[in-house]
């Protein structure tokens, strides 16, 4: 029987438990895999950088606060189970076909330079 483990570096070294020397692993020796947020400032959006391998929600935010909280400006952060993270499969990517022609929700289409410019030559400040 194969040892089941969350731990990739477990994973890698193939061991079975009818080994000799097999590893009999618990609960609490599973290593979960977290996806880390980082917010810059106060306001702003919180960007994926990334990932860590911890036994624990408490282990994974300080794994999270000493990798990436340490390399700038760090407001707040957020760490995810991966295995609660939902996505679209790849063979569904044609639900999102028809968002190119959707150029209304992109403020860079309206033209609106000129009237802003007549309003201030006509209501000087």
């Amino acid at each position: 029987m194969k040892i089941e483990s969350l731990d990739p570096r477990i994973q890698r070294l193939g061991l079975t438990e009818s080994e000799p020397d097999a590893v009999v692993l618990t609960q609490e020796d599973n290593f979960i895999t977290y996806e880390v947020f980082h917010q810059k400032k106060k306001g702003s959006q919180h960007i994926h950088v990334g990932i860590v391998h911890a036994p624990n929600d408490e282990m994974a935010m300080l794994a999270a606060k000493e990798t990436f909280g340490r390399r700038g400006a760090t407001t707040s952060l957020w760490i995810v189970k991966s295995a609660n993270v939902v996505a679209t499969a790849a063979e569904d990517e044609d639900i999102f076909e028809s968002t190119p022609d959707k150029l209304h929700r992109e403020a860079g289409i309206y033209k609106t330079r000129e009237k802003i410019e007549a309003y201030q030559k006509n209501n000087p400040a």
